[in-house]
């Protein structure tokens, strides 16, 4: 299963809106000037394609949408996690029918769930599909943190094979390295931290930033692979400033604000998510513009 996922960097896209619908024109755009960037792999419907506001009807033409537009260039991730075990399941079933290369199921949050509850919850849905599941670890958005022993214990399973860490720890990273070796694909799940993730030995990024620098956050994850990694550091460096900007309010405010900026797309979000505010926009602009992006 390992063959599906990717070394590199996987950018988690925005889901375009325009008015209340979603905005197919700019998705498929968006589409082609990710891959036509260089990035090694797409994720929709991740936590920046904001899952929570789609309906089961638009879930499924996003999906539909991307499979046809990417037609096998990259890696196609769709995120299918869920706090019912069940709707993940019949989330996972129906991406994989409708094209998705490899799924992205986050912790199930609020109702959160214990060690053995996790352990059931992942193999009921990697016993469901015959595709690469990449657990994802994000604590700050479900309240629960994905432990690095339960990690290698689901590691077991050969439809789970990989883990997006964003929990920002690097002790984590360090003990999910240490615990699962090459066993078990890791990607650094904080665009802030993309170097030492790598340097512990993770993959590569799934990157909310490579919405705004495709091609900037290819290069770095694959200098890096490579062995050029002064250049990697560098530019890591480089992009923390308006990474940071990026996550300065809920994501994704800030990076469709910013997409906006470029002319790619209308900055309009669902309740409860909302615009980001003048200021901060206004900031966003200015770092943006010294690297040239505006």
């Amino acid at each position: 299963m390992h063959g599906s996922l990717f070394y590199g960097c996987g950018t988690a896209l925005v889901t375009p809106f325009r008015g209340n619908r979603v905005d197919y024109d700019a998705l498929e755009s968006l589409i082609d000037w990710q891959i036509e960037s260089g990035v090694d792999a797409l994720v929709v419907l991740g936590t920046t394609g904001e899952p929570p506001t789609v309906s089961g009807s638009e879930r499924e033409a996003i999906v539909e949408c991307a499979a046809a537009r990417i037609a096998g260039r990259v890696p196609l991730i769709v995120g299918t996690g869920a706090n019912d075990s069940r709707k993940a399941v019949a989330q996972s079933m129906e991406a994989r029918h409708l094209g998705a290369d490899a799924l992205l199921a986050v912790t199930p949050y609020y109702n959160k769930a214990s060690r053995e509850g996790l352990i059931a919850h992942y193999t009921a849905i990697a016993d469901s599909v015959d595709a690469p599941v990449i657990l994802y670890n994000v604590p700050g958005r479900t309240g629960m943190s994905l432990a690095p022993e339960t990690v290698a214990e689901l590691a077991k399973h050969p439809n789970l094979c990989a883990v997006k860490e964003a929990s920002g720890s690097l002790d984590q990273m360090t003990e999910l390295a240490r615990l699962c070796g090459d066993g078990l694909a890791i990607y650094c799940g904080n665009d802030d931290q993309v170097v030492p993730a790598m340097a512990l030995g993770a993959r590569g990024v799934i990157s909310v930033a490579a919405n705004i620098i495709p091609g900037q956050m290819h290069s770095l994850a694959a200098d890096w692979l490579r062995g050029e990694t002064r250049r990697a550091l560098e530019a890591q460096m480089k992009y923390l400033p308006l990474i940071r900007l990026l996550f300065s309010e809920v994501s994704p405010i800030p990076v469709k604000a910013a997409l906006a900026m470029m002319g790619k797309i209308e900055n309009t979000l669902r309740l409860p998510l909302c615009p980001l505010a003048e200021d901060k926009q206004a900031r966003l602009r200015e770092v943006m513009e010294g690297l040239g992006l505006v």
